[in-house]
């Protein structure tokens, strides 16, 4: 019996040694080496320089830095809640829908994921044109005046948050109907013969089941939000006066333009430290233990 366990045991550990292998080259070694980077003044051109905590302090010094987080947090606010509540209202909707008509639906929607950002920021570009884009046409039919949708600094987030619910909404919808046709009938149907009404089994039955779903997509959905790069990078820049400036866009400038990339290793180091405190909270408020023992 002991020899069968010992067996076992060996091939178990056998059959993780490809894992470990491919983890430690594409995570743990680069990790390691931009950790080690991010203590020196490193360029492509000159001999590295030992700055210690320079680069942190630096970066945490630096107001274009701190602005990005924010900017980022208050783009994931605009993204993130109302991508799920559409998502969420979405699932229910082809939920009760017919079989052929669902997966017809369920094509259609998941086609916005699987587009460019790239190329979703080039066409919302044309639909925020001053002159003659589609929101300016919308807006001039309730006699509003045409807006400067990007060049705007009190517009301008808002309007690259459109696109970015846009593109997940498909792939967020999917995600909630899984979870949705994951919930037994026969809860609802003990729930009807109580007398419940849709509300009432909506946030008894609904929405605690619906715990992991939810965790998982706040979790995916703030961390790649605050991540967004493609949006702010075609339709603003940046700017105006860096008010779309995402933490990604912020290394991304730095590293294109400074010639010693420390400060930009060092900044996405930070970026690192916040998107863990962000998902460590999220885990904290929705009480992940209870969520994943059901």
């Amino acid at each position: 019996m002991k020899k069968k366990t010992r067996l076992d045991n060996v091939t178990a550990f056998t059959m993780l040694i490809p894992i470990v292998v491919l983890l430690t080259i594409f995570v743990v070694i680069p990790f390691i080496y931009a950790l080690y980077v991010s203590f020196y003044d490193w360029s492509f051109y000159q001999d590295s320089e030992f700055v210690g905590w320079s680069n942190f302090s630096n970066v945490l010094s630096d107001p274009l830095f701190m602005m990005s987080i924010e900017t980022g947090l208050k783009f994931a606010l605009f993204v993130v809640p109302a991508q799920m509540i559409l998502a969420f209202f979405f699932a229910h909707v082809i939920r009760g829908m017919g079989t052929k008509l669902s997966g017809f639906i369920k094509t259609s929607i998941y086609i916005p994921t699987i587009i460019s950002g790239i190329i979703a920021s080039i066409i919302f570009v044309f639909i925020y044109d001053y002159n003659a884009g589609l929101a300016n046409v919308i807006v001039n039919m309730f006699g509003v005046e045409n807006q400067a949708w990007l060049a705007d600094a009190k517009t301008a987030l808002g309007s690259i948050a459109i696109p970015a619910v846009w593109l997940g909404f498909g792939i967020t919808s999917l995600i909630m109907l899984a979870g949705l046709l994951d919930i037994p009938e026969s809860y609802y149907e003990a729930a009807d013969l109580e007398g419940a009404g849709s509300w009432t089994k909506m946030v008894y039955i609904t929405i605690p089941l619906m715990k992991n779903v939810v965790l998982y997509l706040l979790i995916v959905g703030f961390t790649g939000a605050i991540q967004q790069f493609e949006l702010p990078l075609v339709m603003t820049g940046g700017g105006p006066l860096n008010e779309t400036t995402t933490p990604n866009l912020y290394i991304f400038n730095h590293f294109r333009n400074d010639l010693l990339v420390g400060h930009s290793i060092a900044s996405a180091l930070l970026l690192f430290v916040v998107l863990g405190s962000i998902s460590a909270i999220i885990f904290k408020v929705l009480n992940s233990e209870k969520a994943v023992d059901g």
